[in-house]
Protein backbone atom coordinates (compact mmCIF):
# COMPACT_ATOMS: atom_id res chain seq x y z
CA UNK A 1 0.00 0.00 0.00
CA UNK A 2 1.20 3.35 -0.93
CA UNK A 3 0.48 6.61 1.37
CA UNK A 4 0.90 9.91 0.19
CA UNK A 5 4.38 11.69 1.62
CA UNK A 6 1.42 13.77 3.92
CA UNK A 7 -0.22 11.07 5.03
CA UNK A 8 3.19 9.30 6.00
CA UNK A 9 4.42 12.59 8.05
CA UNK A 10 1.00 12.80 9.67
CA UNK A 11 1.23 9.14 11.00
CA UNK A 12 5.00 9.55 12.09
CA UNK A 13 3.81 12.81 13.73
CA UNK A 14 1.57 10.55 15.79
CA UNK A 15 3.95 7.87 16.88
CA UNK A 16 6.49 10.73 18.10
CA UNK A 17 8.06 10.73 21.29
CA UNK A 18 9.84 13.70 22.58
CA UNK A 19 12.88 13.17 24.39
CA UNK A 20 14.94 15.58 26.85
CA UNK A 21 18.43 14.94 28.27
CA UNK A 22 19.77 16.62 31.49
CA UNK A 23 23.05 17.57 32.80
CA UNK A 24 25.65 15.30 32.00
CA UNK A 25 23.74 13.72 29.51
CA UNK A 26 23.01 16.40 28.36
CA UNK A 27 26.59 16.78 27.95
CA UNK A 28 27.95 13.85 27.18
CA UNK A 29 25.42 13.40 23.93
CA UNK A 30 25.89 17.34 22.87
CA UNK A 31 22.22 17.50 22.22
CA UNK A 32 19.70 18.92 25.44
CA UNK A 33 16.55 17.21 23.42
CA UNK A 34 14.79 15.65 19.98
CA UNK A 35 12.00 14.18 18.38
CA UNK A 36 12.18 10.38 17.70
CA UNK A 37 9.19 8.47 15.90
CA UNK A 38 8.81 5.18 18.59
CA UNK A 39 10.29 2.22 17.97
CA UNK A 40 8.09 -0.62 16.74
CA UNK A 41 9.68 -3.12 19.58
CA UNK A 42 9.95 -0.51 22.60
CA UNK A 43 7.10 -0.34 25.15
CA UNK A 44 8.80 0.68 28.24
CA UNK A 45 11.73 2.91 29.10
CA UNK A 46 14.23 0.35 29.34
CA UNK A 47 13.71 -0.87 25.80
CA UNK A 48 13.79 3.02 25.04
CA UNK A 49 17.11 3.57 27.31
CA UNK A 50 18.64 -0.25 25.34
CA UNK A 51 17.50 1.41 21.71
CA UNK A 52 19.49 4.52 22.54
CA UNK A 53 22.28 2.43 23.75
CA UNK A 54 22.21 1.07 20.16
CA UNK A 55 23.46 4.57 18.62
CA UNK A 56 26.90 3.69 19.83
CA UNK A 57 29.42 5.68 21.18
CA UNK A 58 28.75 8.30 23.97
CA UNK A 59 24.94 6.90 23.40
CA UNK A 60 26.15 3.21 24.56
CA UNK A 61 28.44 4.18 27.68
CA UNK A 62 25.16 6.51 28.57
CA UNK A 63 22.23 4.42 28.49
CA UNK A 64 24.15 0.50 28.48
CA UNK A 65 23.32 0.47 32.39
CA UNK A 66 26.86 1.01 33.63
CA UNK A 67 25.55 3.89 35.44
CA UNK A 68 22.38 5.25 37.20
CA UNK A 69 19.77 7.41 35.53
CA UNK A 70 16.69 8.57 36.40
CA UNK A 71 13.37 9.18 33.64
CA UNK A 72 10.35 10.82 33.93
CA UNK A 73 7.28 10.09 31.47
CA UNK A 74 4.88 13.38 31.32
CA UNK A 75 7.19 15.08 33.76
CA UNK A 76 6.20 12.04 36.56
CA UNK A 77 9.54 10.06 37.81
CA UNK A 78 9.01 6.64 36.63
CA UNK A 79 10.88 2.87 37.15
CA UNK A 80 12.60 2.15 33.91
CA UNK A 81 9.57 -1.05 33.39
CA UNK A 82 7.05 2.45 32.57
CA UNK A 83 5.04 1.85 29.93
CA UNK A 84 5.48 4.76 27.22
CA UNK A 85 3.56 5.52 24.05
CA UNK A 86 3.31 7.69 21.33
CA UNK A 87 2.83 11.74 22.24
CA UNK A 88 4.90 10.98 25.43
CA UNK A 89 7.57 13.34 26.78
CA UNK A 90 10.13 11.03 27.83
CA UNK A 91 13.45 13.65 29.94
CA UNK A 92 16.33 11.62 31.71
CA UNK A 93 18.97 12.66 34.06
CA UNK A 94 21.46 11.78 36.75
CA UNK A 95 20.40 10.74 39.83
CA UNK A 96 19.96 14.08 42.03
CA UNK A 97 20.63 14.72 46.17
CA UNK A 98 19.34 17.54 48.02
CA UNK A 99 20.50 18.87 51.56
Amino acid sequence: MHLPASAVRSLMLTLMLKLLYFARLREALGVSNEHLVLPANVSDVAGLMAHLAGRGGAWQSQFDGSTLIRAAVNQVLVASSATIQADDEIAFFPPVTGG
